[in-house]
């Protein structure tokens, strides 16, 4: 039984739904962030985190800085690229476009290989776009907020070192971390960005982010400082380091609270084989992915093999716009998403299942949303053609 006041299920791809343990760890009382007991228990969390996305090389750098997972992108063009550089965005969705715009604010010179909505780049694509130029990094979203595509990242390592060994790959992991297969060390990946609210089941305002020690090289290597101040590895690299090693450092403030409750959620999250829990996370895609068919709708993703574990991406029927939809939705106790792709935002709605809706076994929430899904399809009078 929950401890929370009553309140509609959020069935959105983040923020998510909360443990009670870890919205308590919310409410710790104050501590210093240079004392003894919180420089423990953020180093912890690092260390944790390492866990999280399986890195045991010691040269792989976490960091965990308060912001958005917005930050993320800021960290990676402010440290990773100085103007100038070439970066190939692979687009899956509205989040390419925003990081490419990033990388612009930078200075950088992003160039996006685009797929059809609901589709992703494909290998032979990327290798020809490789084989023009020298990019400097390739982006990818592991998982598009805006879509549900779920994009294919091992693969995409193997051909980054074949064809452009040199070539940093940097992957957004905001709604994959946590709930996709994610193998940093395995995967030989670069850089891992995430954020707290969505898979890894912990309040929104946290950006997270794993390093390679080649990244970390080519943040040594710049010939200009990082173009930003609280962004920067350089200021906070010897923070990050000092946490973990229980020693206590100062650049800015962090969020203690926040701190203790990702502390929690990767407690709660390393409780269990990770295998585990991805394939919970399988287990409840299939489920609800299996009823959105039966009810006649469709996803953004056609191809089963680009459609991701953490969300639903889901076509409305035809003249049905979200903002006429989701109101129902609500009077029924659950909230999705709307549309987020700028080209058809108004045509389908997100369905988030993640996090502790996903993993405390009798999977309710996600059993309401989809009764509350077929319930509103009934009032607009769709019916399975």
């Amino acid at each position: 039984m929950s401890s929370q006041d009553p309140h509609p299920s959020v069935m959105i791809p983040g923020p998510i739904e909360y443990d009670d343990a870890v919205l308590q760890s919310m409410s710790h009382f104050s501590q210093s962030h240079v004392g003894a007991p919180f420089v423990a228990t953020f180093g912890e969390t690092l260390t944790m985190l390492r866990r999280v996305m399986q890195t045991s090389n010691p040269q792989s750098q976490p960091f965990i800085i308060s912001g958005s997972g917005t930050l993320g992108w800021d960290q990676v063009a402010a440290n990773l690229a100085e103007p100038g550089d070439e970066v190939l965005v692979l687009h899956t969705g509205y989040f390419a476009d925003s990081f490419a715009d990033c990388f612009e604010t930078y200075g950088a010179q992003p160039t996006q290989l685009k797929a059809p909505i609901g589709g992703r780049p494909q290998l032979p694509e990327i290798e020809k776009a490789l084989a023009s130029k020298k990019y400097k990094m390739v982006t990818v979203t592991h998982v598009d907020t805006s879509t549900g595509v779920l994009s294919e990242i091992q693969n995409l390592s193997k051909l980054i070192r074949r064809v452009s060994p040199e070539t940093l790959l940097v992957v957004d992991g905001v709604c994959s971390v946590g709930g996709e297969p994610l193998d940093f060390d395995a995967w030989d990946l670069d850089v891992v960005i995430t954020a707290s609210q969505k898979a890894l089941g912990c309040p929104a305002g946290l950006s997270i982010v794993m390093a390679s020690q080649r990244a970390i090289n080519v943040l040594k290597a710049r010939r200009t400082k990082p173009n930003s101040y609280f962004a920067s590895w350089a200021n906070w690299l010897p923070i990050m380091q000092n946490y973990e090693a229980k020693k206590p450092s100062y650049f800015a403030t962090p969020s203690p609270q926040l701190i203790h409750a990702l502390h929690t959620a990767l407690s709660q999250i390393l409780a269990r084989p990770l295998e585990e829990r991805f394939k919970l996370h399988r287990e409840a895609s299939q489920r609800v992915k299996k009823r959105v068919t039966e009810l006649g709708l469709k996803q953004l993703p056609s191809n089963e093999a680009d459609q991701a574990n953490t969300m639903t991406a889901i076509w409305l029927p035809e003249g049905m716009v979200a903002s006429d939809f989701l109101p129902g939705v609500l009077q029924k106790g659950v909230v999705f998403a709307g549309g987020l792709h700028k080209e058809v935002a108004t045509r389908y709605i997100r369905f988030g299942h993640m996090g502790v809706s996903v993993t405390d076994g009798k999977m309710e929430q996600i059993e309401k949303a989809l009764k509350a899904l077929e319930e509103r399809l009934g009032e607009v009078g769709f019916k399975k053609s």
